[in-house]
């Protein structure tokens, strides 16, 4: 039943405030996300890449499987033939595959579109292998992790090179200038290495025990990387420059960083429960997971123009819709 005329006229001036700027911020534009639960329970996803195919490839690495995403968000498992592998990152390759690593299998992986794989197992016996990019002269480039300071490089017929660097590297990207660029976790620094296996520059993060992580190139030219202890992210000129902005969530834990269709940076806040935007200039926006304590760790660019992301702990793939531009 409608309320009288005379109820209206008390409704106190603070409420009707608050109910009018409601109706309005529901007229406005918001970010939709939804959610895919993973098939297999427990699967623990941790990166996402878009593949040649027009679907997102993903990897399980408690499932020990490697995973396939409609945009329409149907899923399908590929079992990797190495038990207890523990698949990390994934990206695709320039033939057309998909590349990955596998940390417990010490092993780099490809698996084509049909879900056929290959595996390459690494000369060093604990290399731990970690992040995986395309790069120059068409190699995917990886960094292991498993005490060894070296920087790894496979050719599509699998040849596979190591190159020894000063300190440990973390995850890696290709720079503007056509160099590996990659973190230094522990040491607090920016690397980069030219293609021969030659550490040219060492840069160290203004933030003391920041935790640098994933680095990419922007837009803008600039390498931008994310501070996981420092809850930053941070630019990087190819002369060393770096400037810093922070994450408005607290103790929010960012961990991949991308571009966007929209040409902003997008990344995780796997503590923060969150999806992060920002512009070129720092201005910063989050969106909230759904699914609480999800743990989103990768999120990467969609073939229809969203964004799609793993949650570590939520067992699902996420799909964030991007702003409309003016």
């Amino acid at each position: 039943m409608p309320p009288s005329t005379q109820k209206r006229h008390r409704i106190p001036l603070p409420v009707w405030l608050a109910a009018l700027l409601v109706s309005l911020s529901a007229k406005a534009p918001a970010q939709t996300i939804t959610e895919y639960s993973i098939p297999t329970k427990s699967s623990f996803p941790f990166s996402v890449t878009p593949g040649p195919d027009g679907a997102l490839w993903f990897t399980e690495t408690r499932g020990n499987k490697i995973g396939r995403i409609t945009t329409a968000g149907a899923i399908t498992e590929y079992p990797i033939p190495t038990p207890h592998s523990m698949p990390i990152w994934i990206v695709a390759g320039p033939d057309g595959a998909l590349w990955f690593t596998e940390k417990s299998g010490n092993k780099i992986g490809r698996v084509t579109t049909l879900g056929s794989f290959t595996e390459f197992p690494l000369p060093t016996p604990g290399s731990d292998p970690w992040d995986i990019v395309s790069g120059p002269g068409g190699a995917l480039w990886f960094t292991e992790h498993g005490g060894n300071l070296v920087v790894g490089s496979i050719a599509t017929d699998g040849t596979l090179s190591e190159y020894p660097v000063p300190i440990g590297p973390w995850d890696l990207g290709v720079g503007p200038d056509g160099a590996i660029w990659y973190t230094e976790w522990f040491y607090n620094e920016v690397a980069r290495m030219t293609t021969a296996g030659v550490v040219t520059n060492q840069y160290a993060v203004p933030t003391p025990d920041s935790n640098p992580n994933v680095i990419i190139t922007g837009p803008d030219q600039l390498l931008w990387f994310t501070e996981y202890a420092g809850d930053k992210i941070a630019s990087l000129t190819t002369a060393g420059v770096i400037t810093e902005y922070p994450v408005p969530t607290a103790k929010s834990e960012p961990g991949n960083i991308t571009v966007g269709p929209d040409g902003a940076l997008w990344f995780t806040e796997h503590a923060g429960n969150r999806i992060g935007r920002s512009t070129l200039a720092g201005s910063i926006t989050e969106y909230l997971v759904p699914t609480p304590a999800s743990a989103p760790m990768v999120v990467e660019p969609g073939p229809d123009g969203a964004l799609w992301f793993t949650e570590y702990y939520g067992d699902k793939i996420g799909r964030i819709t991007t702003p409309p531009t003016n």
